[in-house]
């Protein structure tokens, strides 16, 4: 390797291809493996229709940000609109939403390996092997991770269509699906609506690539895309749940999305699931090793030493701090089978409040500094 470690140099800026494979692996994380079950009812399908609509107005207000002059100039736009001090205060809060993002993706995503693949595996052994390619990503550069972005898109998109058959006879029930207007609102059905939001959530991270995402105006375009086929494998995916489950027997099956395709029979492979894991596996290492650059360019802002060049001890260092406490929430409070533990509930309202204040802040921001400029 070189002796000089750079990991946020800027030589080329990515297409909207980039954008929309971003924004749709970014909302098609764990939440997707268990939100079937937590959604149950036959008429979230229209639940899920309607917070993408909103999404997509959110989105929209995200827009007006990353085309801005200030998101191409990245922490410096930041500063211009905040001030420096105030920026790392945002960065060291942004510390603790990025730690608990990174442990819920990893560990959820290690207990479906441990839970499928190898069940006499130690989980410390699971996350290590998965911390270690996800920062060996991250050293290659922040360029080189959002190209990767790309590459999961590709390699995990078409796994969709596995899950056609469930949709046809003698597979399908489509007495499943009804009924599709409820007669009441319950508290339940409302923290459904919670939870479909926070599985959108992710594409306000996108406020840290501002110097790398382009062109500005056909950001709206990629976003937009990558949310309209994210709300499509929600609906899918969901659909193709309770056709086969039926909500009665939905809410009782964990990880309902994996567990169906055990049943899948196929001429050439014996257990489609594992591949499908593996596959996941893709996207999963590139969200952690971009949230790894963001932890450690949180740390080098929150610390002051921005203007300080990157270097190995200090990416080694924050990623290691990530890797220990990882450990230690693995060993004393994350259960498997419990899917709503109190990591996943925290990144579920962290998620939902993030991605519906990030937007709308900056851009009151902006206003404000037009308005006193």
């Amino acid at each position: 390797m070189s002796s000089r470690f750079v990991l946020f140099d800027n030589t080329a800026i990515t297409g909207t291809g980039y954008i929309f494979a971003m924004v749709n692996r970014m909302q098609m994380l764990y939440y997707i493996l268990i939100l079937p079950k937590h959604l149950m009812h036959p008429y979230m399908i229209l639940g899920i229709i309607g917070v993408g609509i909103l999404s997509q107005i959110n989105l929209l207000i995200l827009s007006y940000y990353l085309k801005s002059n200030y998101s191409s100039q990245g922490y410096l736009g930041f500063v211009q609109l905040f001030g420096e001090r105030l920026v790392r205060l945002f960065a060291f809060f942004g510390l603790f939403v990025i730690l608990v993002k990174v442990i819920v993706t990893a560990l959820g995503y290690v207990e479906i390996i441990h839970q499928f693949m190898f069940p006499s595996m130690k989980t410390s052994w699971l996350i290590f092997f998965l911390m270690a390619s996800s920062f060996y990503i991250a050293s290659q550069g922040m360029e080189k991770t959002i190209r990767l972005g790309l590459i999961a898109f590709l390699a995990t998109i078409w796994i969709i269509v596995l899950y056609v058959p469930y949709f046809l006879p003698p597979i399908a029930e489509i007495h499943h699906l009804y009924p599709l207007v409820p007669g009441e609102i319950s508290i339940h059905s409302w923290y459904g609506f919670l939870m479909i939001w926070s599985a959108l959530s992710g594409p306000e991270y996108l406020i840290c690539l501002g110097p790398w995402i382009g062109p500005k105006e056909k950001i709206l375009k990629g976003l937009s895309i990558g949310n309209a086929l994210s709300v499509i494998e929600y609906l899918i995916l969901f659909v193709a749940c309770l056709l086969y489950f039926g909500s009665n027997y939905l809410e009782k099956i964990s990880f309902p999305v994996v567990n169906m395709l055990r049943y899948l029979q196929s001429p050439v492979f014996e257990r489609i699931d594992l591949i499908i894991i593996s596959l996941i596996m893709i996207y999963v290492l590139f969200l952690i090793a971009l949230l790894l650059l963001y932890f450690y360019g949180a740390v080098r802002i929150a610390a002051g030493r921005i203007k300080v060049p990157t270097n190995r001890k200090g990416f080694l260092g924050s990623a290691a701090a990530i890797f220990i406490c990882m450990l230690i929430i693995n060993g004393w409070y994350w259960r498997e089978g419990i899917e709503l533990n109190i990591w996943t509930t925290l990144q579920l309202w962290l998620g939902a409040i993030t991605y519906f204040l990030v937007p709308s802040f900056l851009l009151i921001a902006m206003k404000w500094k037009r308005g006193s400029s």
